[in-house]
């Protein structure tokens, strides 16, 4: 299984370069890495609503941490139910495309922005974004951004905002579940039922 995670993932690695190969940059050529005087980085962009042909990887200009952000290289992002409703454009009120899908990311805090206190750059983190997960630098607000354990691996955080917080707010604050109380958990397939069967969150 190792080995066939290592082939999957250069599988992906060549996929991506051959993609970013294809597609310009926004407002520029190609191959170049600056956009104007911009640094640019590669993300996954929804072109419309629809299957995953309507995804492409492109580049896009980096964005810069405002005041109470933090930027962070990201080192993996999930994939959960809502992205897929996204890029189906089956939501309610949907965003306009083009954009860069995803809730989700895990990485290395790159930069600070005006009045972040309580992280350093090189912290391993993990963080809700409002979109925009799909690509190699995000931005977010500190408030969203939370310090990855020791033993927890990239990939692992990345997995575990949107599922773990989604489980305990419907055990804990919609059922209200206390110290003694049951709760019975109809379809256990996906990752936010998984957790609700795990014990304490």
């Amino acid at each position: 299984m190792a080995k066939e995670g290592v082939e999957k993932a250069e599988e992906t690695e060549q996929m991506i370069e051959k993609e970013a190969g294809k597609e310009p940059a926004e407002g520029g050529g190609g191959g170049s890495h600056r956009l104007g005087d911009a640094q640019e980085m590669r993300a996954v962009v929804l072109a419309g609503f629809g299957g995953l042909n309507k995804l492409r990887v492109t580049r896009k200009a980096m964005p810069e941490p405002q005041d109470g952000e933090l930027k962070i290289r990201v080192k993996a992002c999930g994939l959960n139910f809502i992205d897929l409703m996204v890029r189906q454009g089956n939501i309610d009120n949907p965003p306009k495309t083009p954009l860069v899908p995803g809730f989700e990311c895990s990485g290395i805090v790159e930069a600070l922005g005006d009045s972040v206190k309580g992280y350093e750059i090189g912290d391993r983190v993990m963080a809700f974004v409002n979109y925009n997960a799909w690509a190699e630098v995000v931005c977010t607000p500190v408030e969203f951004v939370y310090k990855i354990p020791d033993d927890m691996s990239f990939s692992e955080a990345a997995a575990f905002p949107m599922n773990f917080v989604t489980a305990y707010m419907m055990l804990f604050e919609v059922a209200n579940l206390r110290e003694g109380m049951s709760v019975l958990v109809h379809s256990a397939g996906g990752g936010v039922s998984v957790l609700c069967l795990r014990g304490p969150l």
